[in-house]
């Protein structure tokens, strides 16, 4: 690898780790080219990828980054896994392989939110649901608690509907009784008599004699 080459590795290997939220370390010696190929390929379906490095290099590449140390790590042998799309899938995937491959890949560390993940804790995380199921799981526990509140709002709905239905019945009922009742009511009673009074001034006597004066 010419110098030219070197730093162009650098250079993308720092921006990778830089894009990647999680970073594993592997030992993968023991695997064949053909294997090497089938991991790689199974680790992109995950949305990681999988990078065998010199350590030197990879040293030079994370000087100048804020990250753990992880040189400790970076002896004999190292494939490094860059998750793109989650954490829990790149680890189970290299899991799986190893237990159908001698155990390799043999995780080392790794980096996850920017702390150090030892071995044991990548198994830990390699064991839990894949983001898929558990969205799964959490839409079914969400479902039954929906669809009870969508049942009690829709019948408050009903319950405002029916409320509503009565007021408009009594208020209509209330606008037509005064147009009847005034036809009874005591006012009206009351007007009566002095019209007839009025009429029976007009035909008494006193009336007619004054009517006959007129005429005169």
């Amino acid at each position: 690898m010419t110098r030219a080459e070197k730093q162009t590795f650098v250079d993308g290997f720092r921006a990778k780790v830089e894009e990647a939220p999680v970073l594993y370390l592997t030992d993968f010696s023991g695997l064949d080219v053909k294997s090497m190929t089938l991991l790689r390929q199974q680790l992109k379906d995950s949305g990681a990828e999988y990078l065998v490095v010199t350590n030197r290099l990879v040293k030079r590449a994370v000087a100048d980054l804020d990250i753990p140390d992880i040189s400790e790590a970076l002896l004999g042998p190292t494939g490094v896994v860059l998750g793109y799309e989650g954490v829990v899938e790149p680890a189970k995937v290299v899991s799986d392989f190893a237990k159908q491959h001698d155990d390799r890949p043999l995780f080392k560390l790794g980096i996850l939110d920017n702390k150090l993940v030892s071995a044991v804790e990548i198994q830990r995380l390699a064991k839990l649901p894949p983001r898929s199921q558990l969205l799964a799981e959490l839409a079914g526990a969400l479902e039954a608690p929906m669809a009870a509140l969508a049942s009690a709002l829709e019948g408050k709905v009903q319950e405002v509907v029916g409320l509503l239905d009565a007021l408009r019945e009594q208020k209509e009922g209330q606008g037509t009784e005064p147009s009847d009742a005034a036809v009874d009511s005591p006012k009206a009673e009351a007007e009566l008599p002095d019209a007839e009074a009025e009429s029976a001034e007009a035909e008494s006597p006193e009336a007619e004699a004054e009517s006959a004066d007129t005429e005169k």
